[in-house]
């Protein structure tokens, strides 16, 4: 595909129909859509380009449909996975089907680009591909991904399919400006804040932090940190900043271990649950670091786009290093990719429960320490 144009791919089944008992099949679907999106001019100039399986010219001789398949979804710019619940074909019975895999690569090179539509689903099939087929309804029920209403008609998938076409060009040229903008460290803000010492610097980045998650929808400011709604319960967050790399121990010692302190904030305490740390990275962030921080390794770990995310399910204790926090900018759009993490994966109910009982268990801490 020429790289001059965005690089749009169609992913669905062939040969379901589409509406259920029309004989409109979903190939049907995607060479209307890719006549009608191929068609959309900009200032008098084309802008996409349009991959589906029918029209691919055919592959060289080490690769085989499956390969090409997935190498079309690592080449493209925009992945639309119009799905019916069917996994679509597999070379063994217990194989993951041809859209399962698609859907994965697209998640796995690349998530912000995927967009899901989601049709109505296909009846129960038996045996192998019945199997595989649930396989695939339970990850996409799993990735929680965003896909609006259910449509039905091909007028409403045409309309669905460019609304997740127009909202993934307008996200991604954004999301690529910042990273643009990040990658140059030695002007502007981030050069306004290296210039500052380590406590100044600490102190810019936890109000920037501060202000951010006080912008969160029913966010409230309280004396020690900031109270954030997730899934139906406040949860106390206190913020924090380490204003160098972390290896350097001046500025990792301002940060401490800051979950040992817990028992000191039950004033925080007396109407949320938690407390969840952030704290903030003026650099990088690490797994190991993280671990390095929490004091042993057996926890659960995640490595996102905001940073790192560690918890614990015994004490309870979590918190999230959110990287390379250089300016205002950068920190804000951290603090906003990590709570766009939580919600999209389901984390934030699971953050939520651990916070009721990292609460109750500060709250005996406090008691028994005043005893």
């Amino acid at each position: 595909m020429a790289k001059s144009l965005i690089r749009v791919m169609l992913s669905s089944r062939c040969l379901d129909p589409f509406p259920a008992g029309s004989k409109t099949t979903l190939t049907d679907l995607r060479q209307a859509l890719k006549a009608d999106i191929e068609a959309v001019q900009v200032l008098g100039r084309k802008l996409f380009e349009v991959w589906i399986n029918e029209d691919a010219p055919p592959a060289e001789g080490t690769q085989d449909s499956w390969d090409t398949c997935l190498q079309a979804v690592r080449d493209c710019d925009v992945l639309i996975v119009l799905s019916n619940g069917n996994a679509g074909w597999a070379a063994g019975e217990q194989d993951v089907g041809i859209c399962h895999a698609e859907y994965m690569e697209g998640l796995r090179s690349a998530q912000a680009k995927v967009r899901l539509v989601a049709l109505p689903t296909v009846a129960d099939a038996k045996g192998a591909a019945g199997e595989r087929n649930r396989r695939f309804q339970d990850h996409l029920s799993l990735q929680t991904a965003f896909r609006g209403g259910e449509v039905k008609t091909v007028a409403d998938a045409k309309k669905r399919v460019f609304e997740a076409l127009s909202d993934a060009v307008i996200l991604l040229t954004q999301r690529g400006v910042q990273a643009g903008a990040s990658t140059r460290f030695d002007v502007g803000a981030a050069l306004d804040w290296t210039r500052l010492d380590f406590r100044q610097r600490k102190k810019a980045m936890e109000a920037t932090l501060r202000t951010a998650l006080g912008g969160l929808k029913g966010a409230k400011a309280v004396d020690g940190g900031v109270v954030v709604p997730l899934d139906g319960k406040d949860v106390a967050v206190v913020v924090h900043a380490i204003p160098a790399s972390f290896s350097v121990a001046a500025a990792r010692e301002l940060v401490g271990r800051p979950f040992l302190e817990d028992h000191q904030r039950t004033d925080l305490l007396a109407s949320a649950h938690g407390p969840l740390h952030l704290i903030a990275c003026h650099r990088g962030a690490t797994e190991t670091q993280a671990t390095s921080l929490l004091g042993f390794p057996d926890a659960t770990v995640v490595s996102g786009p905001f940073g790192v995310f560690v918890a614990d399910d015994v004490q309870k204790v979590q918190f999230a290093f959110l990287a390379n926090c250089r300016d205002d900018t950068q920190t804000r759009h951290a603090s906003q990719r990590f709570f766009e993490w939580l919600l999209q994966t389901g984390e934030a109910a699971l953050v939520a429960r651990r916070a009721v009982s990292r609460a109750r268990i500060v709250k005996v801490v406090a008691k028994e320490m005043n005893a």
